[in-house]
């Protein structure tokens, strides 16, 4: 059990038989009444986000989160193979759980898959990762306008802007947060 009082980001909590995470909170004291707690939870089965409202000094559930460092083997068109380095257990994930972070997904990539008891919440990628151009246009001498990007087709099918200078079979670094360009390798 948690007191709404003690939040921190990143608490995972057990709320009207959902499980959240703490994405943000705030404690207010209104001029008249008790005081009370506002916070903003990310349900880790759908995704959704909700505000929620609680009284000051209420008692929560919290709920552990387990997460292990997995390797993605193979996909098989509706789910995705990992493998767990140490015991060399392996875990079938359906695309629709991670459907948003399956196109990042290449073969060796370490993750980390979340598990709540034996449910499977979905997975967590690095920041960035790095791809092999297997695909992209050749710069064009005097085509160079400031910022000009053009696409290139990664290793995974996965389509990124990248600058002019880029060339194919290159190694660059794409960041997972919004699936754009970082840099070269």
């Amino acid at each position: 059990m948690i007191n709404v009082n003690d939040f921190k980001i990143g608490v995972t909590i057990m709320y009207e038989g959902n499980l959240y995470q703490v994405l943000e909170f705030q404690h207010v004291k209104p001029g008249k009444g008790a005081a009370i707690v506002k916070s903003k939870l990310k349900n880790l089965r759908t995704g959704s986000i909700v505000e929620q409202t609680f009284n000051s000094g209420i008692k929560i559930p919290t709920a552990h989160i387990s997460k292990t460092k997995m390797q993605f083997l193979y996909s098989t068109g509706d789910s995705y193979s990992f493998m767990n380095m140490e015991t060399y257990e392996q875990v079938d994930v359906d695309v629709k759980q991670i459907e948003n972070e399956a196109k990042f997904l290449k073969e060796g990539l370490e993750v980390i898959i979340i598990f709540f008891e034996n449910e499977l919440l979905g997975i967590e990628l690095p920041e960035k990762i790095d791809y092999v151009i297997t695909e992209t246009e050749p710069a064009v001498k005097g085509n160079t306008a400031t910022n000009a990007t053009k696409d290139a087709t990664l290793e995974t099918g996965m389509t990124v802007r990248v600058p002019l200078f880029i060339e194919q079979g290159e190694e660059i670094i794409v960041s997972t947060k919004d699936g754009k360009y970082v840099s070269r390798k």
